[in-house]
């Protein structure tokens, strides 16, 4: 029995502790719902280092890039089917051969 009464009163004051904080971390909330939010000036952002480079590479189209994940689907399942064939501990450690494995 004490030690029922003794978790319902650790309970009762994780309760009471949890209430005192949650309420004094939004005791602030009132004021700010009366501040105006104004909209951000647009600011042009610095120059960096890495975005000076002259000779940059043309934005790939979307679907060379879906045909190349295309790809990478079929080679990882194509090893994933060899291996359910003929389970090996090396089958395990080769690497596949699509060029966005690292």
């Amino acid at each position: 029995m004490e030690m029922f009464l003794m978790a319902l009163v650790l309970s009762l004051l994780g309760v009471v502790v949890s209430g005192v904080l949650f309420s004094a971390a939004t005791r602030g909330e009132e004021r700010e719902r009366f501040v105006t939010l104004r909209a951000p000036s647009p600011t042009i952002a610095p120059a960096r280092f890495f975005a000076d480079v002259a000779h940059a590479a043309p934005p790939v189209p979307l679907e060379a890039l879906l045909l190349q994940i295309e790809q990478h689907v079929r080679l990882e399942q194509a090893a994933a089917e060899a291996f359910l064939h003929a389970p090996t501990r090396q089958s395990l450690h080769v690497r596949t051969m699509s060029p966005l494995v690292h």
